[in-house]
């Protein structure tokens, strides 16, 4: 049997070992997003000599907080560092979808949130996933109708959606009621506070029709709110020393990992060179972004949500390892987790080595990485 039909069938047979446990775990706590549909975002032709792999599947979302991805494919620059293996890009709405992707061999590396990595680690015993880099922090906010709610104070009592039940932001915002004192049902959403699960898309309609009062969600939607005459309450930001914590990472399967890390370097120095453009050209890397976004929804997002949208979202190659425990920390005290072992859901080792040769300094693991 050549050596790539041996991968393709471990890869089938890790599949059918993680999926069904996956599947268990995703329906019961939710710790992350529903499944959704995904598109794929055209990139350049591959050119020159490949690497180990023909080609490497990128999963992402449409989503500025993916502007990494978005960019570093709307612009080539990912492709420019793989030469001749084709990036193959593919988008999903919501991180479970990706991570059994992952574990089915559909795509190799993914840009995602904190929680469904950290539920696609722990659900297959350390063996599925590891977290290779960071891509952005920031952008989350609480919003609110100005007319119900004027302080913090005033949010106990009321209506507040968050994307999903176990999302990340679902999980910010259980932990920040808790420290004001108030009771929350982490499962139903009901207490002092009634938290309303919401689809990030539907957000803005159950906002103007008045059946939330606010809402903790990340950007877009936050700013699509705030267009619609919400008000930004808080910015999650602020919450966090220096003001930073983990929004989106780059996990990648651990086969492939193992079998192509000349491809896993390759990806890594991309991000790294996009995320470096982003930050020197900051209003080119937004169009470029929105560009990305309209040829995958259709519709750009409009001046006034895209600007401060933007603003409020750091690019970084920093996975902060530290906040990622302290979020898994949260889900444990809402009751949506289980104490979960996270030693060893790092390897830096391929990022620090992209780091160094672009003279730049090592990011560290949090004593989370592998050994």
């Amino acid at each position: 049997m050549p050596a790539s039909s041996r991968i393709r069938a471990r890869r089938r047979v890790a599949a059918a070992a993680v999926l069904p446990l996956l599947a268990v775990v995703l329906t019961s706590c939710g710790y992350g997003s529903k499944a959704a549909k995904t598109d794929d975002q055209p990139g350049p032709a591959a050119s020159g000599k490949a690497l180990s792999a023909d080609k490497v599947r990128i999963g992402y979302f449409p989503n500025l907080t993916h502007a990494t991805a978005l960019v570093g494919v709307q612009n080539g620059i990912l492709q420019k560092e793989l030469g001749g293996t084709q990036v193959s890009p593919r988008t999903f709405n919501a991180g479970p979808s990706e991570i059994e992707a992952l574990n089915a061999g559909s795509i190799d590396i993914g840009f995602i949130g904190p929680s469904p990595a950290i539920n696609g680690y722990t659900q297959t015993k350390g063996k599925g996933l590891r977290i290779i880099g960071g891509s952005a922090s920031g952008g989350v906010k609480l919003v609110v109708n100005p007319k119900k709610i004027k302080t913090l104070d005033d949010v106990k009592g009321k209506k507040i959606a968050t994307p999903q039940l176990g999302n990340t932001q679902d999980v910010a915002f259980l932990n920040w009621v808790s420290e004001k004192g108030w009771k929350v049902d982490g499962q139903s959403g009901k207490g002092d506070v009634s938290v309303v699960r919401t689809d990030n898309k539907t957000t803005p309609d159950a906002y103007k029709s008045g059946s939330i009062d606010g809402a903790w969600v990340p950007e877009p939607t936050a700013s699509k709110l705030v267009a619609e005459g919400a008000k930004e309450i808080l910015d999650e930001s602020s919450l966090w020393p220096d003001k930073k914590f983990v929004i989106t990472n780059i996990i990648v399967s651990q086969t492939f990992l193992d079998e192509h890390p000349d491809v896993v370097e390759a990806v890594l120095r991309g991000s790294v060179k996009t995320n470096d453009w982003i930050n020197a050209n900051p209003d080119q890397a937004k169009a470029s972004a929105n560009k990305a976004l309209k040829s995958l929804s259709g519709k750009a997002l409009p001046p006034e949500v895209l600007d401060p949208a933007w603003k409020s979202i750091q690019f970084t190659n920093d996975p902060l390892a530290s906040t990622l425990q302290t979020e898994a920390g949260h889900a444990v005290k809402a009751g949506l987790l289980e104490s979960p072992d996270l030693k060893g859901i790092y390897d830096l080792k391929p990022l620090n080595k992209v780091l160094k040769a672009n003279g730049e300094s090592a990011v560290g693991d949090a004593g989370l990485g592998v050994k």
